[in-house]
């Protein structure tokens, strides 16, 4: 039976589980990205359900209150407990029992209730769960069935909802930056964590949505400045880092 899971990219990230929450340890450049993919995700969110992206009433319950969310890959919850925060009742899936491990303790330790399990896409799907917001970060490069992992999750999107994924280019400034880069002179990541022939371009991620039903709404680059160490949404540059808003009829 086909699967998305890629057994040797979950055993890479099992082994280093325990740093998820250590932002200046191996997983500190997804600390870096976190505020400019998680106010995408919040205003793009809001924009699609005609909400207020700051409006936390007087209840403080959030702009995403009431809606159901589902990260793909959850790793150790680093957008989970935002999206829980902004009043979402949230999910999150990943392969790795190490990674769900880690993700329901810092959870638990920060008061937040979010439903963690070691399964695979395709299992939520088969279950029959759908989703008003399913989220794909970093995750695309590293599964085993790029084809399959993108009908899952555009199964997973109930109708009217909307399906958040963010990846790597396959062009050759991301492979400058994001592999010799990041891993080889900063060494910001772990070395053999990407592999290059493993990216995706732009045009075969909406590809592969469309052919999955959904619609694909927005592609934006997410771009680093040596300068302030800050990520930024950047509408035109898509070269390295990219997140793409698909939505489903």
């Amino acid at each position: 039976m086909a699967s998305t899971v890629d057994a040797a990219e979950v055993e890479r990230f099992s082994r280093i589980a325990e740093e998820w929450w250590d932002e200046s340890g191996k997983f500190a450049p997804l600390h870096r990205l976190n505020p400019a993919r998680i106010g995408f995700i919040r205003d793009r969110v809001a924009a699609h359900y005609g909400r207020d992206p700051l409006d936390f009433g007087e209840s403080g319950a959030g702009p995403l209150r009431g809606l159901s969310i589902l990260d793909v890959g959850c790793g150790g919850g680093l957008v989970c407990e935002p999206m829980a925060r902004l009043g979402a009742t949230v999910s999150g899936i990943d392969a790795s029992e190490r990674n769900i491990g880690v993700a329901r303790l810092h959870a638990e330790r920060m008061g937040l209730t979010i439903d963690y399990r070691a399964i695979p896409a395709e299992t939520v799907r088969d279950e029959g769960a759908r989703y008003d917001v399913v989220l794909a970060l970093e995750i695309v490069e590293h599964v085993a069935d790029v084809d399959l992992f993108l009908a899952c999750c555009a199964d997973l999107v109930k109708p009217g909802g909307v399906l958040i994924l963010s990846t790597l280019n396959r062009t050759t400034k991301a492979f400058a930056l994001a592999i010799v880069g990041a891993e080889y002179v900063m060494r910001w990541l772990p070395r053999g964590t990407h592999d290059w022939r493993k990216f995706l371009k732009p045009s075969e991620v909406a590809r592969g949505l469309r052919a999955a039903g959904l619609t694909v709404e927005e592609l934006a680059g997410i771009v680093y400045s040596p300068i302030t160490g800050r990520w930024r949404i950047d509408a035109h540059d898509l070269d390295v880092n990219y997140m793409l808003l698909a939505s489903k009829p």
